[in-house]
């Protein structure tokens, strides 16, 4: 059983069975007032236009109550598939949005476990996670000699163009890692053993690196 399967029978276990018209109505107004129909007002707005001439259009005394039962539940089906279909693309940019964070609030690793992780995952010929755990490791070990502010949440963008400002021989490398990071991490990208490789020599580079002074005017 599906999930809006599942919610469709829960929902038609809580109507009547014969609902009238005024039951019928409030019942689809109490589903359709759920935060997941609001993805889409426009969407939602002509739903709502096309409920209300259907049911206008529906003489209860001459369907019966049984009939108008069976409506109702071919009506909250098509709402419980559209409000299905509205989430899914909403939880995938959540779920995109919270990948391309490069490193987590929760995430209390040192830039050599992170390298670590990398390596490992390497090994094993997993060039996704070598990829964006050696962008880490290069962000987590610019944390750790305080070229950057620790900032649990910050962005492969925030993060390349922040220590760019630092490391301005290194910009280029670092926002190339930094799209090449968020290509890998939405998927669009595929990570290979060659990307890994210049992310090593990006790590490489920055631990040998020396920053200009915050706020230094780089001729």
């Amino acid at each position: 059983m599906t999930a809006a399967t599942a919610a469709l029978a829960a929902l038609a276990a809580q109507v009547p069975v014969d609902p009238d018209r005024p039951t019928a109505t409030r019942w689809l107004a109490r589903e359709l007032s759920r935060p997941e129909y609001a993805q889409d007002e426009s969407l939602l707005l002509r739903l709502v236009e096309w409920l209300e001439g259907l049911f206008d259009g529906i003489d209860a005394t001459a369907v019966g109550t049984g009939q108008l039962a069976v409506v109702v539940l071919l009506v909250v089906a098509v709402v419980v598939g559209l409000a299905w279909w509205l989430a899914g693309p909403v939880r995938l940019r959540r779920r995109r949005a919270a990948a391309s964070i490069v490193v987590h609030e929760d995430d209390p690793r040192t830039a050599a476990q992170m390298r670590a992780a990398a390596d490992a995952a390497a090994v094993r010929d997993d060039w996704t996670t070598a990829v964006l755990e050696r962008f880490r490791a290069v962000v987590r070990e610019l944390e750790e000699r305080v070229v950057l502010d620790e900032l649990p949440g910050r962005t492969a963008v925030e993060a390349a163009r922040q220590a760019g400002d630092r490391l301005p021989d290194l910009a280029g490398s670092l926002r190339a890692a930094a799209t090449l990071f968020d290509g890998v991490c939405y998927g669009h990208l595929p990570a290979s053993a060659a990307d890994d490789a210049v992310l090593r020599r990006l790590d490489a580079q920055v631990q040998e690196s020396r920053p200009v002074p915050a706020g230094a005017v780089v001729a």
